[in-house]
């Protein structure tokens, strides 16, 4: 979509509250529609009137005016936009007034953002593609003495978000056997080396050097080569501080020697979700041009099974020293991130780091696919994260870090095992990963039932979310330099 400030385009789009009483335009269309109850005003409630004679318009809903919310708005304008593509429409006007309680220029963002989400679809397999997105204009009807530069600004930031956004999806719908850790790599290369970041590729024998004893058992179950993959932003070279991304990067887990059932093994193929988005946040970044540092790692590998793999029972090194007791295989995750998150605060020197996992079940079962759980050791850094969570519209809900969930990490033949039991067991993982970071302010995102989706909801598509590659995005957006 090309978007532009100013009037045009040969269908209008305009927003109606659930309290709205006339409209200054097509008021008599929005008055008959009320009458019959055709439209009530409701969240993404469309109406469109765009046929041979009709008033070239459309109506969405945005609820009640006092309730409205970013989020709402980039909903409403998803359903407009799914609407307009049945009608294979190429130019729009969208009215933009003044809502109460909304920034202006979030606003816009928010109604950008719709319209380019619906555009989405993974149809790379498909013989005959289903979404064949129309609109190709997109013209602003903006207030009269709003300020045209910041608009464009803020216009352009939201494209360079969901790019990211669609990156990450496109990475994680992609199929084991297309998606090795390899190809991740080579992927990541691809898609961030033109924007001024720093992509580092690092293979087994570099990663045996490193000494990621912890990452490289997860891998030897599979002729796949494992990959470290370490990218570095360098938005402002006076600063000091250093944010860090740390993602999950299984790009198939089978579970291992304790192998899945097969009914919860077809989606493993999605198990890199984290690196997905961490990869797609940085895609964001550097097309937004922050001025932050940040840096991202990814341990990628399979966990298969084979003569070599790692077993129950076995006793494993880390990159940090500590000693790790083998009570479960398909506890295999927060190995890889053990190693990945010592590497980014003692190698990379990050000043605050926050991993991102399709780590649990457990998540899923305690918070389904609303919120992402997270642990911290940080309360300060949490609230920086929730707040970067409450702009994207991706929620995320802070988990107990007790002293006694930590003890139940405790091993007995080794310093730590890699699964505290059934109980707790969202919360035993992400302090199993805690235990990796030193004092560095940390933060754990679960997002086992955020990132994918078995069907459509709001703005996010069946399969892959993207999630959370908008709070990613804020957090480096808002993170201080010092």
């Amino acid at each position: 979509m090309d978007f532009k400030i100013g009037k045009g385009g040969e269908v209008t789009i305009i927003p109606v509250f659930k309290d709205s009483e006339k409209l200054p335009e097509f008021d008599e269309l929005y008055q008959f529609l009320k009458e019959k109850e055709i439209l009530t005003g409701k969240v993404g409630e469309v109406y469109a009137d765009i046929g041979y004679k009709g008033d070239k318009v459309v109506l969405i809903g945005l609820g009640e005016e006092e309730k409205l919310t970013v989020d709402s708005i980039r909903k409403a304008y998803y359903q407009a936009g799914k609407e307009l593509m049945k009608f294979k429409v190429e130019s729009i006007q969208v009215e933009v007034p003044e809502f109460k309680n909304i920034c202006y220029i979030d606003e816009i963002q928010g109604m950008i953002e719709g319209l380019l989400q619906s555009e989405y679809s993974f149809e790379k397999y498909l013989s005959q593609k289903k979404i064949k997105p129309s609109v190709r204009e997109v013209y602003l009807n903006i207030i009269e003495g709003k300020k045209a530069e910041a608009i464009d600004k803020a216009i352009e930031e939201v494209k360079n978000i969901i790019d990211g956004v669609f990156l990450a999806r496109d990475l994680v719908n992609e199929p084991a056997m297309t998606m090795t850790p390899k190809i991740l790599a080579e992927k990541a290369k691809e898609e961030l080396e033109g924007l001024g970041v720093d992509v580092k590729v690092y293979g087994q024998e570099e990663i045996e050097e490193l000494g990621m004893e912890a990452f490289l058992a997860v891998s030897k179950g599979s002729a796949q080569e494992p990959q470290l993959i370490v990218m570095e932003y360098k938005g402002n070279e006076e600063a000091e501080e250093k944010l860090a991304l740390v993602g999950k990067g299984l790009t198939f887990d089978s579970g291992g020697y304790c192998i899945k059932p097969g009914d919860s093994m077809n989606t493993m193929f999605t198990d890199m979700a984290g690196a997905a988005a961490v990869i797609g946040a940085m895609k964001a970044i550097a097309k937004s041009k922050l001025d932050k540092n940040v840096v991202a790692v990814v341990a990628a590998c399979e966990n298969l099974i084979s003569g070599t793999a790692y077993k129950p029972g076995d006793i494993i090194g880390s990159m940090s020293g500590k000693t790790i007791e083998i009570l479960n295989t398909d506890a295999e995750g927060r190995l890889t991130l053990a190693d990945a998150l010592w590497y980014a605060v003692k190698n990379l020197k990050a000043n605050k780091v926050i991993d991102v996992a399709t780590l649990t079940g457990a998540c899923v079962v305690a918070l389904g696919n609303i919120n992402t759980g997270a642990i911290t050791n940080n309360e300060d850094f949490m609230e920086e994260v929730k707040k970067a969570s409450q702009i994207a519209g991706e929620p995320v809900w802070e988990l107990p870090n007790n002293e006694e969930y930590k003890e139940l990490n405790k091993g007995d033949f080794a310093d730590l095992k890699n699964t505290g039991g059934r109980g707790a067991g969202t919360i035993t993982a992400g302090l199993f990963l805690g235990e990796f970071v030193d004092s560095t302010p940390w933060v754990h995102l679960d997002i086992a039932g955020t990132s994918y989706s078995s069907k459509a909801r709001g703005y996010l598509p069946k399969g892959a979310t993207g999630v959370p590659v908008k709070t990613l995005y804020y957090l480096a957006k808002n993170f201080k330099n010092y």
